[in-house]
């Protein structure tokens, strides 16, 4: 399974939907939470193509975007592939 990543912060509440959403698929994340870490919103911004909303969510190297994106993934049938490194 693909390395995941989420940029979030705390009272976001797209971001405790991605969350939620990969929680159930059982997938493990590592969260950069950029109240606590917040010298890490530029290195967010640089990889996610200057995008500065949270969450931004990246699967390996794949840039999946926000949770709207995430979720449209997923009805789409791709996120299983992208985890599964497909």
């Amino acid at each position: 399974m693909q390395a995941v990543e989420i940029y979030t912060t705390p009272l976001c509440g797209y971001c405790h939907a991605a969350k939620r959403l990969l929680r159930e698929k059982g997938v493990a994340f590592s969260e950069i939470d950029l109240a606590t870490e917040p010298t890490r919103r530029a290195e967010m911004v640089g990889r996610a193509g200057g995008r500065r909303t949270v969450p931004q969510i990246f699967v390996g190297e794949t840039h999946v975007g926000g949770c709207d994106e995430l979720y449209a993934l997923d009805r789409a049938g791709g996120l299983d592939p992208l985890l599964n490194g497909g």
